[in-house]
This record gives structure tokens, C-alpha cells and sequence, in this order.
């Protein structure tokens, strides 16, 4: 095996097993999600955690990667659908020009590129099923899920990192702080918004009435899980066997989950009194969802730095959106929406061009503005149009088959009304 067959081999050992671990989070995700809900609707979410996967599977493997990554302006336009389409390798040089322009630097085979970037994909519409959850119907979230992973996250993914207008403009978003975690926060806000809250979530007055989960070991495995799975998320966009590269890049990372759990944790104790617990749980989410877009490109204590805020965010953000009578039964919006927004503006604060994948310095480093415009241009454009366009989507899903369910089925439970069964079935009675 020559040298370069040997890193080919390397590179997608590396990519795929990071991609394997990415693709775990769906267990971290229906873990969480149904510690955070009542029993009643246990199943519930577990079965769409589980179902959007598939889903996202089917619909980006026949639409949603050659929207994405094949060449073309606003979208791809070059072909590539069900992966039909040449690749591009950095190993076969200028006489071999596939379709795949945007994806050419990294010479791992076509189909470990689809896989690495099919788990990220499904990782956006799993954001969306905690904040939608014990009121929706199971349909209406299915059929959302796919175009959203077919059409909506596809286009937006194009513009930054499929070569469109926002790459061009020198944004950078490493792992997807905005194409992943924003997208996803953009599209449950508006689902939240179409659909309205949970029967009981606001007292006439309208202060907020708390709707505790069910078990917290769900909500500490998950918790972990995910925790886990970043090391998969960030350092795996490398997508190489790069050993410095990668150390460092799970290092911040890291060190932003581990400071966002901390300074959430004591400011829940200063903010509300106590030490919170699913505050730390989502404080360490919020760190790692901000520091997936700059994971690349800042130092350690800057990944510090990064995390804190973002658990102060996390925990403002929950409160903001129940003073809005915004109900996000996990706190999805808070940790993925606002904290995708920070991390991507970290990137124009804190980014420096001598740690790697930035040609200039963020704000804090002598950069100047340039960096930070492009940010919050990339902020901006994607807020618009995630937004937008999921808006779209869940209003059309409600004035067609509906996308809320009935008053008793919402106090029943939605695992006997959606799903047919139950997450803790009572014992059968002696006769």
C-alpha cells in the first residue's frame, strides 16, 4: 500500500468512526427528550428520535446531499441525486472532475462524505422533536422531518459549506454551529410558534407553570451521551486523521461543554436558588453547541470563555422564552438556537488565523470587523430562511392534515393516542 492509499485508508477509518458516533447521539437525544417529558408521552418521543433517522436517511440520500454539496450558485445544481454523480479526490488531480466541488479537499470515498454528513444532518431534525414535544402529531413531525432534511437544511448547508454565497463571503462554520444547531433551532421555533403550548403550560396571568420530567437518569445518560458524541461531531469535521489537529479540536470542545456545565450550574443556584440539574445538563449542551463553529480556529481559553457564556445564555434563554409563552418542553430552542447564533459570532470574536481555518483574526485579536461581518452576514441569511421557510412548512402541514392533537389526547398522553402503547404499562391484575 503506497503512502497515499494508506491515509486514504486512515482518513476513513477516522470518518467513519466519528460518524458512528455522531449518529449515537440519536440515543443521547431520545434519552434526554423523554427524561425531560412526562411519562405519558415517553414513547412518544423515543419513536420519533428514533423514526427521524430514517427519514433523514431516505430523503437526503435521494435529494437532500446534491442540494447541498453539488456544484451550483444558490443550490446544487449539478446533478448527484440518490448519489448518482462522480466524486472529486485531491488523489486523481485535474483530469478527474466529478460533481462534488465543495467536498473535494477531503479523499475519503464518496460514500464515507455521505455518511459523515447524512448523521449531521439527521442531528438538525432530532433538535426539532424535543421542542414540538406532548402536543404534536407523530405524522406531521414525520413528514416535516423530511423536508426539512430533504430540501430546507440542504439549501441553507450549500451556502456555507457547499462553496454558496456565505462561504465566499469568508464565513466559517467548522461543524455546525448555524448549518446544524441553528437550522434545527430555527425550525422548532417555528414549529412551536404554529402549533402553540402545552395544554396548561401558562396560568391566565401568564406566568409559567412547571411541568416536570419524568426521570432524570434519562436526562444523565442522555446528557452524557451527547457529551460523548461531540467528539465525534467536531473533531471528526476534519475529516482526516489529522493527530495535532484533532487533539486540540477535542480539547476546546471539551473544555466548552465543561465550562458551560459549571457556570450553568452556579448561576441556576444565584439566578433561581438551586443548583438546577437539567440546567447543568443543557449548560454543558449549550457550551458544546457554541463552540462547534469556532472548535477549529480559537484557543483553549477562549473555548473557556466560550462555554461560560453560553451557559448564562442557556439558562436566560429558557426564562426569555416563558416570559414569551414560547413552550420548548427541552429547552431545544435555548440551547441550540441562541447558542448556535453565540458560537457562530465567537468565530468573528475569538478567531485567530495562526490556530487554523481562518485567514484573518476575529475582533479580539486585531482582526478588525471583517471577520465578525461575515458571522453575523451567515447569521443573519440563515435566520431569515430557516425560519421562514419551516414557518412555512408547519402553517401549510396545519391547514392541510393538521399538526396539533386533540385536547383529550394531549391529556391522556400521546403514546396510547399516537403510538399505541405505553412507556410503563400497569401490571396485569391478579384474577
Amino acid at each position: 500500500m503506497s503512502p497515499s492509499e494508506l491515509k486514504v485508508a486512515l482518513d476513513t477509518v477516522w470518518v467513519m468512526l466519528t460518524a458512528a458516533l455522531v449518529f449515537f447521539m440519536n440515543a443521547g437525544f431520545g434519552l434526554l427528550e423523554s427524561g425531560l417529558c412526562r411519562s405519558k408521552n415517553a414513547v412518544m418521543i423515543m419513536s420519533k428520535n428514533f423514526m427521524v433517522f430514517a427519514i433523514s436517511t431516505l430523503a437526503y440520500w435521494a435529494v437532500g446531499f446534491a442540494l447541498m454539496f453539488a456544484d451550483g450558485g444558490w443550490i446544487g445544481m449539478a446533478g448527484g441525486f440518490f448519489l448518482h454523480g462522480a466524486d472529486n479526490s485531491p488523489l486523481t488531480g485535474d483530469a478527474y472532475r466529478g460533481i462534488f466541488g465543495a467536498l473535494s479537499w477531503t479523499g475519503v470515498p464518496l460514500e464515507a462524505k455521505f455518511f459523515f454528513q447524512l448523521v449531521f444532518c439527521g442531528t438538525a431534525a432530532t433538535i426539532v422533536s424535543g421542542a414540538v414535544n406532548e402536543r404534536t402529531k407523530y405524522s406531521a413531525f414525520l413528514v416535516f422531518s423530511a423536508v426539512l432534511t430533504g430540501i430546507i437544511y440542504p439549501i441553507i448547508g450549500h451556502w456555507i459549506w457547499g462553496g454558496g454565497f456565505l462561504a465566499k463571503a469568508g464565513m466559517l462554520d467548522f461543524a455546525g454551529s448555524t448549518v446544524v444547531h441553528s437550522v434545527g433551532g430555527w425550525a422548532a421555533l417555528a414549529g412551536v410558534l404554529v402549533i402553540g403550548p402545552r395544554l396548561g403550560r401558562y396560568a391566565p396571568d401568564g406566568s409559567a407553570n412547571p411541568v416536570p420530567g419524568h426521570h432524570m437518569g434519562y436526562v444523565f445518560l442522555g446528557g452524557l451521551i451527547l457529551w460523548l458524541g461531540w467528539f465525534g461531531f467536531n473533531p471528526g469535521s476534519t475529516m482526516a486523521a489529522a493527530p495535532a489537529e484533532i487533539a486540540r479540536i477535542a480539547l476546546a470542545t471539551n473544555l466548552a461543554g465543561a465550562s458551560g456545565a459549571v457556570v450553568a450550574t452556579l448561576y441556576a443556584w444565584v439566578r433561581i436558588g438551586k443548583p438546577d440539574f437539567t440546567f447543568s445538563v443543557n449548560g454543558t449542551l449549550a457550551g458544546l453547541v457554541a463552540i462547534t463553529a469556532p472548535c477549529s480556529c480559537v484557543n483553549m481559553s477562549s473555548a473557556v470563555v466560550i462555554g461560560a457564556v453560553a451557559g448564562v445564555l442557556v439558562i436566560e434563554g429558557v426564562m426569555l422564552f416563558d416570559r414569551l409563552k414560547i413552550d420548548d418542553p427541552v429547552g431545544a430552542t435555548s440551547v441550540h438556537l441562541i447558542n448556535g447564533i453565540w458560537g457562530t459570532i465567537a468565530v468573528g470574536l475569538f478567531g485567530m488565523k495562526d490556530v487554523g481555518g481562518l485567514t484573518r483574526n476575529g475582533l479580539f485579536w486585531g482582526g478588525g470587523l471583517t471577520q465578525l461581518s461575515a458571522q453575523l452576514e451567515g447569521v443573519a441569511a440563515v435566520g431569515v430562511v430557516a425560519f421562514g421557510s419551516s414557518y412555512v412548512c408547519w402553517s401549510f402541514l396545519k391547514v392541510t392534515m393538521g399538526v396539533r392533537v386533540s385536547a383529550d389526547d394531549e391529556r391522556d398522553g400521546l403514546d396510547i393516542a399516537e403510538i399505541g402503547m405505553e412507556a410503563y404499562p400497569a401490571p396485569p391484575q391478579e384474577e
